[in-house]
């Protein structure tokens, strides 16, 4: 490809940045209310957990430069099977975001534009949909600059949360005294709060998926996704921490905006519109970064012979252009089955079910992480003794998470990944007789 089509660090790094702070974020407040102070402990599980796997996922993009992502990654050091399966489940989870992005920005738009509430949701939230497909097909720089403004301005509502808690902390301190989490710690508590938490982090994996379009990739997938989950992680912490210690609990368990809440309460009554504003933008930025990803990653999959040969063609522009029409009727498919359900209750179903969806293929990266440092080809670079604590590390979460979910996700993972395997079969079928012919 040429290069002036291929994205940098920027782009790579607001794909992390933008892909995780999508709506999520906007919503857990009000879900780890519940927990009180085991939020807080969730959220740092969580927090080191994802460093350790982007410390995965940047390490196999410095050692397998050339590799075509994640696909490559697992493939190159599991085998085709691991690979295929991990990917699936990743792939189906990619176009049910979008589906759930979609009917997300809808909810928030007729609360900020309440006479467009007139309008057909279901037809709104396609047209949003197909919107950014339309821009995808430009080009993966096309898709990717509208990223990085998107990453931008979502980041806005972040900064305006993060000065308020700051604000309050220097000239009312004693409002973060007032309603303190009642609910005592445990370790059970902690562990659901950190697999809940662990939805909003979904996206860390981000620039490694259009790895083959990434200018020097061996550099700029790692510092990227080391950047922007960093980058991601300190804004979370933040953002849930001073709802949590400056609204009543219960309040905030049954807010269906808290950050609107939060700035309606303490800096003035209206400013909570103009914050789900920004809501807005930020679920068509993330709406924008997953719809790019997933025309990737179905390329990805096409040209390693396990989805359909014509899904990896691409139009004058570069872009997968049936790969991104292909996904995006699947997604227009789940917007009219799912479209009269409300906002906290959507991503109630949905957030367990595309948690499931990532890690089995967050577990095969931080397993392929290990079987590199078992290869041991580069013996003579001390840093291949990293390998291993990070392989460690990052496999001891995904199971932790697994564990934390409980066994009606790990369930949910078998289904999706049992679900794949009629194609993988087909396909294996299909290229061995033209292979034979």
């Amino acid at each position: 490809m040429n290069d002036s089509k291929k994205i940098g660090f920027w782009t790579c790094t607001a794909l992390v940045v933008g892909n995780c702070i999508g709506m999520g974020i906007f919503l857990l407040p009000a879900s780890l209310a519940p927990y009180g102070f085991n939020a807080t402990i969730g959220w740092v599980i969580t927090v080191i957990g994802c460093i350790a796997l982007a410390r995965v996922f940047a390490r196999l993009a410095r050692e397998m430069p050339n590799a075509d992502g994640p696909y490559g990654y697992v493939r190159s050091t599991l085998g085709e099977l691991p690979a295929y399966i991990a990917l699936w489940c990743y792939w189906v989870s990619l176009w049910i975001t979008n589906a759930a992005l979609a009917t997300g920005v809808v909810a928030y738009i007729t609360a900020v534009f309440p006479e467009m509430g007139n309008l057909q949701p279901s037809l709104l939230a396609l047209g949003l949909l197909w919107t950014f497909v339309a821009i995808n097909l430009f080009g993966v720089r096309s898709g990717g600059g509208v990223q990085i403004v998107t990453t931008a301005l979502k980041l806005l509502p972040m900064l305006a949360i993060t000065l308020l808690g700051v604000w309050m902390l220097v000239y009312s301190p004693q409002s973060y005294v007032a309603h303190l989490p009642t609910r005592p710690v445990t370790l059970h508590d902690a562990m659901a709060a950190s697999t809940i938490a662990l939805f909003a982090m979904l996206g860390i994996e981000s620039a490694t998926v259009p790895a083959s379009r990434v200018e020097n990739p061996g550099r700029t997938i790692p510092r990227a996704t080391i950047v922007g989950t960093l980058l991601t992680a300190a804004i979370y912490l933040i953002v849930s921490t001073v709802p949590m210690l400056l609204l009543p609990e219960q309040e905030l368990a049954n807010a269906p905006a808290p950050f609107a809440l939060l700035m309606d309460r303490f800096v003035g009554e209206g400013m909570g519109r103009w914050l789900a504003l920004f809501v807005v933008v930020s679920g068509l930025g993330a709406l924008n970064g997953w719809t790019l990803l997933v025309g990737e990653l179905t390329r990805t999959m096409s040209d390693n012979g396990v989805l359909p040969a014509f899904l990896s063609r691409n139009n004058r522009r570069g872009a997968p252009a049936f790969a991104l029409v292909m996904t995006a009727l699947l997604a227009s498919g789940m917007i009219l089955m799912n479209y009269s359900k409300s906002l906290v209750n959507g991503f109630t179903v949905l957030s367990q079910v595309v948690t499931a969806a990532n890690l089995p293929l967050y577990l095969c990266c931080s397993i392929a992480l290990a079987v590199l440092w078992k290869r041991g080809k580069r013996l003579d670079d001390k840093g291949v003794r990293g390998l291993l604590l990070i392989a460690v590390l990052g496999t001891a979460y995904s199971i932790f998470a697994f564990i934390g979910m409980g066994h009606e996700a790990f369930q949910m993972a078998l289904i999706l990944a049992a679900a794949g395997l009629p194609l993988y079969l087909f396909m294996r079928v299909l290229r061995a007789r033209l292979n034979r012919s």
